[in-house]
């Protein structure tokens, strides 16, 4: 099957489950990052999320203990000179132009969390849906690193978004039931693709954050 082709078809069949397309495990094969060109998987509609919601394990948050940035390798090569960060600006932005270092030097950001509009790369961050602490606090501290590099570069499944700067410091490793995006109107969503996420890699949530979820999906 050609290459283009067998990438559409694993972005819709990715898009077409939850729990029965967890991601694997890539600690044998060292791979980190998607190929270029991957696309996003398609929505989950929000009936699918409340039932994804109720499987997903409860447990008690943990601690951040042994945690550090630096165990969630991110900002993969994924394409040329381009890298995930890179891709995600390209993606998210219109009208983006970029140098020979696949910099971005101009193009328009909405920031989905505000509403806000940037044309300033510098203005705006690539969110980690689930933030990487939470995971960590969640169930990553047992991952391999390589699993850790693939949840930190992944470009199909929701987790990777240009959001304001500002925000997204604002928001750090927090919850649902810590932080939500200040635009309720993208809260159903922010808590859509956070149920996505989370399910995809076997993370846990804790009552609190059901709760927060189950809010915002009202939302809906």
């Amino acid at each position: 099957m050609p290459r283009t082709r067998a990438l559409v078809l694993l972005a819709v069949l990715t898009g077409a489950c939850l729990t029965a397309c967890k991601v694997p495990d890539v600690s044998a094969s060292g791979a980190g990052s998607q190929p270029a060109g991957t696309a996003a998987a398609a929505p989950v509609a929000p009936g699918e999320a409340r039932a994804e919601l109720a499987r997903l394990k409860i447990a008690v948050r943990g601690t951040t203990d042994g945690y550090s940035r630096d165990k969630f390798p991110h900002w993969d090569k994924v394409d040329g000179a381009c890298d995930t960060r890179e891709q995600v600006l390209k993606r998210d932005g219109k009208d983006v132009t970029t140098g020979a270092d696949c910099a971005p030097k101009s193009g328009t950001w909405v920031s989905p969390y505000d509403g806000e509009t940037w044309h300033q790369a510098s203005d705006v961050d690539i969110d980690h849906l689930v933030p990487l602490g939470q995971a960590w606090v969640s169930g990553a501290k047992s991952w391999t690193q390589q699993r850790r590099e693939q949840f930190a570069n992944d470009l199909i499944r929701p987790q990777l978004h240009a959001v304001t700067d500002n925000l997204n410091e604002q928001k750090s490793d927090k919850a649902p039931d810590q932080w939500k995006p200040p635009l309720v109107s993208y809260w159903c969503t922010y808590a859509t693709d956070w149920i996505v996420v989370k399910s995809n890699y076997g993370l846990t949530i804790t009552v609190p954050e059901k709760t927060a979820l189950a809010g915002m999906l009202d939302h809906c």
